[in-house]
């Protein structure tokens, strides 16, 4: 077994690669508009109710149509799940891990395919595309290499005379309920920890997203994943998820998504079930609302580099994303103004066609969007953008707002678009103080030579992930542990070498000698 590597990037610039990148969008073309049923123990069932995927950036473009579940089928792939845990959790954990190592060879090989269909469901660019999918086989990677090592010989103190053995086993069967911002990412890595634990699961991938997570799915399959251990089930939060949530045959539920629907989870999660023999585990990731401190000393282009990359990469659509700059009043003018010349450079356009700012996801979206912009003109100055922009969909031009208070609803509330608050501190104390000041604790970054407050901030910015003079985007599987504090979720650590614990539980077995 070889140490693990992250996936690298791919460099766009190369001729080769933008040529790939062509010919796969291209493919993918050909084939938008398909129909996919739902998958319930290797089973296609085709529904007469659907859900339709229309690229964010063209609304004339429909990308498939998608088998809609109702609880009669949510109830079967349940069962389904339930059935084929006995057999799965006997795998060893070198075979569960073969499986991921496998998929994630499959993906490596059609990375420029489903890049393209990430441009066109999800209205990310091909930088973005391919660092969703970059992740996505990164997580498998890892995750296998953690399922053999927890597999392995755990250590336990010895006592003379008896013979004691750490084991971890997993939970059963988990509902997997994935975002639609990194609807290949996330929904693969949640997935795939589950399963290489020994868990068998019910994936409900995210309605704006259905298209790709069926792609990972057969992938899964050609991979050699038994039918059952996975169940993809599209359907409604209200009608399906709610179901599966409460159902008592339910071990676990791993989740991303905003505040309110995880909260909902955890307390619907929370309620015993007549027949329910366990406390259910719910791994939740629910958003943040980021910032960026650039001290006085700061090297002000990297900053304004790092806030425009944070507050803009795909459209603002990430629970990373650094919606906040909290900037020391001795600069605060001369970073407005970089922000801004970078922020108008920004293109915006067609995700396929490699534009820098592409759509936002759906019509609910925009709509609150722009609706927090109009918020924005009365709470403080309009500095770029502010309108819609041209196209046939969700565009929005990438705004910027300076003379933001602390505790106006632009520094307080989750917007998850292209809208960035930036907000003045009287010092390097207001400015710990106005970073603090969220109920979320997910990212954040500080842009700062000064060693002082560099270790002042390592202990004292309260987020999962703090970066230092840097983006606070853009997370590695293995080397930045990613999961926040507070309101952004229960701090899961995805691609930590703690996450598969989650999914597991520890069985301590003693013989007398």
């Amino acid at each position: 077994m070889i140490e693990f590597k992250n996936e690298p990037f791919s460099n766009f610039a190369d001729p080769a690669n933008k040529a790939k990148m062509v010919e796969a969008a291209a493919l993918v073309k050909n084939e938008l508009g398909q129909d996919y049923p739902l998958v319930i123990n290797g089973e296609r069932i085709f529904t007469e109710g659907k859900i339709t995927s229309v690229n964010p950036g063209n609304l004339d473009q429909v990308v498939g149509n998608v088998g809609k579940a109702d609880r009669t089928l949510a109830a079967k792939a349940l069962y389904a799940a339930l059935d084929s845990f006995d057999s799965w959790k006997t795998f060893t954990p070198a075979a569960r891990a073969g499986c991921l190592f496998k998929a994630a060879a499959i993906m490596r090989r059609r990375k420029f395919e489903l890049e393209a269909w990430l441009c066109y469901e999800a209205g990310k660019n091909w930088a973005e595309a391919d660092a969703d999918v970059a992740e996505a086989i990164d997580f498998m990677e890892f995750y296998g290499r953690e399922a053999l090592r927890l597999g392995g010989n755990q250590p336990v103190t010895v006592l003379p005379g008896e013979d004691n053995r750490l084991t971890y086993i997993p939970l059963g069967v988990g509902v997997v309920i994935a975002p639609w911002n990194f609807p290949l990412a996330i929904l693969a890595g949640m997935t795939t920890a589950a399963v290489v634990a020994g868990n068998t699961v019910v994936l409900k991938p995210a309605s704006t997203a259905p298209v790709i997570a069926y792609k990972f799915l057969e992938i899964m399959e050609e991979a050699g994943i038994p039918a059952g251990v996975i169940n993809y089930l599209p359907g409604s939060g209200s009608e399906v998820g709610d179901f599966l949530v409460t159902h008592p045959k339910t071990r676990f539920i791993s989740f991303t998504g905003s505040k309110d629907v995880g909260l909902r989870i955890n307390e619907l999660a929370a309620r015993h079930q007549p027949g329910q023999i366990w406390l259910k585990r719910v791994v939740a990731e629910m958003g943040g609302k980021d910032g960026i401190v650039v001290d006085a000393d700061a090297s002000l282009e990297d900053a304004a580099d790092g806030i425009v990359s944070s507050a803009f990469g795909f459209q603002g659509q990430k629970c990373s994303a650094g919606s906040r700059a909290i900037v020391h009043k001795d600069v605060y003018d001369k970073v407005v103004e970089l922000v801004v010349e970078r922020v108008r450079r920004l293109q915006v356009g067609p995700a396929e066609e490699n534009f820098p700012a592409g759509p936002v996801i759906d019509g609910t979206a925009y709509k609150k969007i722009l609706d927090y912009i109009e918020i924005g003109k009365q709470e403080g100055n309009l500095e770029a953008g502010g309108l819609k922009a041209e196209g046939n969909g969700y565009y929005i031009q990438p705004t910027v707002f300076s003379g933001i208070a602390p505790e106006a609803r632009l520094a307080q509330e989750e917007i998850f678009g292209p809208v960035l608050a930036m907000i003045k501190a009287e010092n390097f104390e207001h400015a710990l103080e106005i970073f603090n000041n969220t109920e979320y604790g997910l990212t954040g970054s500080l842009y700062s030579n000064n060693r002082g407050h560099i270790e002042r901030a390592r202990s004292d910015m309260h987020c999962g992930n703090l970066y230092f003079n840097r983006k606070c985007t853009g997370a590695l599987v293995g080397i930045h542990p990613f999961g926040g504090f507070n309101m952004s979720g229960t701090d899961s650590k995805a691609g930590g070498r703690d996450y598969l614990l989650l999914f597991s539980q520890a069985k301590a077995v003693s013989e007398k000698l």
